[in-house]
């Protein structure tokens, strides 16, 4: 793993065994202090760095890791894994409030309309979930699109109905399809409805699609590209604005990672939206593969972020978890 952060504690907790699994996992979390190794500042843009953590296990079993939404008690996680696995757990924080680890993970395979796994990557490319009264909703890519689990039950359940996308198949890429499903606030201008954003599949003019799937401003829509970043997910802050993760990669500048804020009020059927930079960080700074965004409003009344990063299930990749404070 590259010496990308500086560990100040080290928490050793253990993942509840899923009935695949034969026995408890052993997971490490060394927490992040610095946002950007070389100095102590603490804000980037307009979120500022609260604090982070690297997780491990030793069979990697974490690999994967495509998105994460937390319960309304702002602790409980729902996620999923690109292998076709969910992912539940609990924040643990310190007596300051910080990130100090994950506990009471479990993860389980993903039942098929089979009604039983399915180990084909092609077939359980989970890549984002969403959460709303009742219901799970999960976007696959290769085989495109949106699923819906009952909500206590999506462990044990095969999906109960699969969502209109909207989005033709033949204008979604196989690999950068459906990156991204998020359910808009009931009170905000998207009246619950929820949305997809994909990951790079775009139109004539290079920006990619997205789409509405219900209520007033149900439709397709477009969000405008900029340079090689993709999106690979995106959360509804409390005030019914979107926020988008993008991510980039090449060989010769490594990781990076971006998050726009797009006003909920510009998404309309046909509209190309674009957004403000809320941040941006190269390889230099406490990234990976960052690949999952969720927002909560905590008690303070401020709008927090919690990240999430797949590591491909390679030793040269990291699972990190990062929190960050949006400054007004």
């Amino acid at each position: 793993m590259p010496n990308w952060f500086q560990p100040s504690c080290v928490a050793t907790i253990v993942l509840l065994a899923s009935s695949t699994l034969a026995a408890p996992v052993a997971v490490t979390s060394e927490r992040i202090e610095r946002f950007n190794p070389k100095n102590s500042d603490t804000v980037f843009g307009r979120l500022e760095f609260l604090g982070g953590l690297v997780m491990k296990s030793a069979d990697g079993t974490l690999g994967g890791w495509s998105s994460i939404r937390l319960r309304p008690d702002q602790t409980n996680f729902v996620g999923v894994f690109d292998d076709g696995d969910w992912i539940t757990g609990a924040l643990v924080r310190d007596a300051a409030g910080r990130l100090a680890g994950v506990a009471d993970v479990d993860i389980s395979p993903m039942i098929s309309k089979s009604g039983k796994p399915d180990s084909r990557k092609q077939m359980m490319d989970a890549e984002s979930l969403a959460l709303r009264s009742g219901e799970v909703l999960v976007s696959f890519e290769r085989v495109h699109r949106i699923d819906v689990y009952p909500d206590p039950g999506f462990q044990t359940s095969p999906p109960k109905r699969t969502l209109s996308k909207l989005i033709p198949d033949a204008r979604l890429k196989a690999n950068k399809g459906l990156e991204t499903v998020v359910v808009s606030p009931s009170d905000g201008p998207l009246a619950g409805s929820p949305l997809i954003v994909a990951e790079e599949s775009l139109n004539e003019a290079g920006d990619n699609y997205a789409a509405v799937l219900e209520g007033p401003s149900k439709g397709v829509f477009f969000v405008r590209r900029h340079g090689s970043f993709d999106i690979s997910d995106g959360t509804f802050l409390p005030n019914g604005d979107l926020v988008l993760l993008e991510r980039s990669f090449s060989l010769l500048q490594g990781v990076g990672v971006r998050l726009r804020l797009v006003r909920s009020n510009d998404i309309k059927p046909g509209a190309t939206v674009d957004g403000e930079e809320l941040m941006v960080a190269d390889s230099s700074y406490q990234i990976d593969n960052m690949e999952g965004v969720d927002a909560f409003r905590a008690a303070d009344g401020s709008t927090h972020l919690i990240l999430v990063s797949d590591n491909n299930n390679s030793f040269l990749q990291s699972n990190l978890m990062l929190e960050f404070r949006l400054k007004d």
